[in-house]
């Protein structure tokens, strides 16, 4: 039986330098409640300590407290036979794990723990691997490094805009410009030949182009010929795009080819420096926003185009592990009727809402640009919001919408972290 192996798999090992927590009985306290005596592995190398539990190992590294199931721990191997390095990929079929598996064996030295299960199959992990993709590793990383920005602070940072030759020729050029996107949600690219075709050039250096009920290039002027307000030459509240689709698209490409008249200008809100005020001064209508989930609706029969889309999210979104938020659903104009929501939930949800409304209002939130041809701009629209003051004259955009994914792809594929 397994607590008969409890002596053997605790007893001490000659030239181990890891150290071990004395065994807690099955319904104890934390184990950090325990004294224990840690000795470093190594002159350089984090402080680690062990403590084997019934179904899984506790392991202290340096400042990092992991708890590892051992199923887990099985799964995650990256032998030869459970893991294929060439394809990165899994080899080890998950369903055949004993789900009440336990190690016969634990040793932890200066980098690096093993593990001997039942079968005499040996699993390696090190240290620092442990740290990095445990649940409590994680939970203290950020995915996505960003700069949270009122108008202020952007324009204040001098954020460059790239040359459309350096973007398009050369590594650096576009390492610098997803860098920026990156950081602040927004990028310009400057010196552009101003017409379709060349935007899409630009457009397909950094990811492949989704293609939606307005097409894969879009052209863009106030003839009203799409059953959308933004055809008009009225003034657009801030939002963003398509949150009507069950993932709405990732980047929007905007350059205005051009304007014979005044008005017109672009508006820029950070959404996630909203969302981040909101937070801090009223965490539970963070949390609500981030919880409730909502439907967007798009309904067209204009011409030749019929067209009936639905999206269902919450208006935050929200990695649950560490409470980071990747994506803001906000479009005043397309929510849908709220039926999702019970009726001791709508006044508080109508309250969240304004709170985060007036947030996006503010108008030291407000960075407004002027478009013109050759400058073509990126803009994250699971971050930042945009909308634009009414306009006189002809006035043409053309541009298009990019995925999260193949943007992230190519960034990371540079050596950023995305």
């Amino acid at each position: 039986m397994w607590c008969q192996r409890l002596p053997w798999l605790l007893r001490g090992r000659r030239g181990s330098t890891g150290c071990r927590w004395p065994w807690l009985p099955r319904g104890s306290g934390p184990v950090l409640a325990v004294p224990a005596r840690c000795h470093p592995t190594a002159p350089a190398s984090p402080c680690c300590a062990w403590q084997l539990h019934r179904d899984h190992l506790e392991l202290r590294y340096g400042s990092t407290v992991m708890r590892l199931d051992f199923v887990w721990l099985r799964d995650h191997c990256r032998s030869a036979s459970c893991y294929n390095a060439k394809t990165n990929q899994r080899s080890l079929d998950t369903a055949s794990v004993d789900l009440a598996i336990q190690p016969q064996a634990v040793r932890v030295d200066e980098s690096t723990l093993f593990l001997t299960w039942p079968d005499g199959h040996v699993t390696r992990y090190g240290l620092q691997w442990l740290a990095r993709n445990s649940y409590e590793g994680q939970k203290q990383q950020v995915m996505h490094p960003r700069i949270l920005w009122n108008a202020q602070i952007y324009q204040q940072a001098q954020v460059p805009s790239i040359d459309c030759r350096s973007f398009l020729e050369t590594d650096e050029g576009l390492k610098e410009f997803l860098q920026n996107f990156l950081l602040y949600g927004i990028a310009f690219v400057e010196n552009v030949t101003p017409t379709k075709e060349d935007t899409e050039i630009l457009a397909k250096r950094i990811s492949i182009i989704r293609e939606t009920i307005y097409g894969r290039m879009w052209y863009f002027t106030s003839d009203f010929s799409r059953g959308d307000t933004a055809y008009t030459k009225l003034a657009l509240d801030r939002h963003t795009d398509t949150t009507y689709f069950q993932e709405p698209c990732g980047i929007q490409v905007f350059h205005c080819l051009k304007h014979e008249g005044t008005g017109g200008r672009t508006l820029l809100v950070d959404g996630f420096h909203a969302a981040e005020r909101v937070l801090r001064q009223a965490p539970e209508h963070f949390e609500l926003l981030a919880k409730v989930p909502l439907k967007h609706e798009y309904v067209e029969n204009v011409g030749g185009c019929h067209n009936h889309m639905i999206g269902v999210g919450p208006v935050l979104n929200v990695y649950p592990w560490n409470n980071e938020l990747y994506l803001i659903r906000y479009n005043n104009y397309d929510r849908a009727v709220i039926n999702t929501v019970p009726h001791d939930v709508v006044r508080r949800w109508y309250h969240a809402h304004r709170a985060l409304t007036a947030e996006l209002r503010r108008p030291d939130n407000e960075l407004w640009v002027k478009l013109k041809p050759g400058k073509v701009l990126f803009v994250d629209n699971w971050r930042v919001l945009h909308g634009r003051e009414a306009f006189t004259g002809y006035r043409q955009l053309c541009g298009c919408y990019l995925t999260q994914d193949d943007v992230l792809n190519t960034a990371r594929l540079l050596g950023l972290q995305a």
